[in-house]
């Protein structure tokens, strides 16, 4: 039986990994690191260990649930052990060795592998869920995207911000620059020369790779939102050939992981309370642009689990292609 690690066990997409194994039925010994300070720890009857440079001894497969400067720091361990890792940070995203996949677009892509695969960024696995049917009907040739992040995104201190903001109004932010309750923060990451923030290039740079359309143009505004969990996205996108809405409907309708939530006049649409704690990408609010004659643009809205399909499940879908793959 092989032997799964997850690093990073003790966080919220580290304990959500462990829940998402369980679900998608992957059998394996299972072996849970963290620093030091967690060491000890009993998660769903499992021991977390310290993660050190021999925690990857004797492990198959490592599911990375890090910040970029600590799994750079374990990752030449990993790798010297022979594992595979599938790594939720963005240290390899990039990287031209390494595929970045979402398991229903570009599944084809983790054949590639030389140890690590990478995990999208959260809001462009719910995005491109949301775009890819469209991109392979019409080629996709501009995003307009604004999203609405959950206090997620900044993991548990994030959620804890909102927690304690809530219970007392005077409560000091810790995870972001302001309080999050009862407000809206237009800042994810830190910005550059251009004003684009970090998280906003993201959408642009990894759409690229995992659609191999290197020509995509996305301008992006990120929010973080007074919302648990679940991620929302307001897109206008641009198309070189003329779209066909009801053809749309119909593929996203019968499109792997996503669900169409799209009937204005009994007001369906998708909503981040619908979307939580579950693995699905919801999309609805289909329509033209009225300033695009030739039908090329349409404006769309979509909702999904940060935690879930935004990081956790699919990095747990992508460990059981590679090991089908294996077989």
């Amino acid at each position: 039986m092989k032997t799964i690690a997850i690093a990073g066990a003790t966080g919220a997409v580290g304990r959500q990994m462990l829940e998402c194994l369980k679900e998608q039925k992957i059998e394996g010994n299972i072996k849970l690191l963290a620093s030091a300070r967690s060491a000890g720890k009993e998660i769903d009857g499992y021991i977390v260990e310290e993660l050190n440079e021999q925690s990857f001894q004797g492990v198959d497969y490592v599911l990375g649930a890090c910040e970029n400067d600590i799994t750079k720091m374990w990752m030449p361990w990993a790798q010297q052990a022979g594992c595979v890792v599938i790594d939720n940070s963005s240290a390899y995203r990039l990287d031209d060795n390494v595929p970045l996949v979402i398991p229903e677009i570009n599944a084809q892509d983790i054949a590639n592998h030389h140890g690590i695969i990478a995990n999208p960024n959260c809001s462009t696995i719910i995005a491109l869920m949301a775009l890819h049917d469209l991109n392979d009907l019409y080629h996709i040739e501009n995003v307009v995207c604004t999203t609405f992040q959950a206090v997620s995104g900044a993991g548990v201190k994030g959620i804890r911000d909102l927690e304690r903001e809530l219970a007392d109004e005077h409560a000091q932010p810790e995870a972001f620059a302001y309080p999050i309750a009862f407000n809206v923060i237009p800042q994810i990451g830190g910005f550059d020369e251009f004003g684009i923030t970090s998280e906003e290039w993201k959408m642009q740079n990894e759409g690229r790779k995992i659609l191999h359309s290197p020509n995509l143009n996305v301008n992006c505004t990120c929010v973080r939102v007074p919302v648990w969990r679940s991620h929302s996205e307001s897109i206008l996108v641009k198309t070189t050939q003329p779209i066909d809405l009801d053809e749309l409907k119909e593929r996203l309708a019968h499109s792997k992981g996503v669900v169409l939530r799209d009937d204005p006049k009994h007001n369906i649409y998708p909503m981040p309370i619908d979307t939580t704690n579950q693995d699905d990408v919801f999309v609805g609010r289909l329509r033209y642009d009225l300033a695009d004659p030739e039908k090329k643009t349409i404006g769309l809205f979509c909702c999904g689990d940060q935690i879930r399909k935004g990081a956790a499940s699919n990095a747990v879908q992508i460990l059981a292609e590679l090991i089908q793959l294996e077989k």
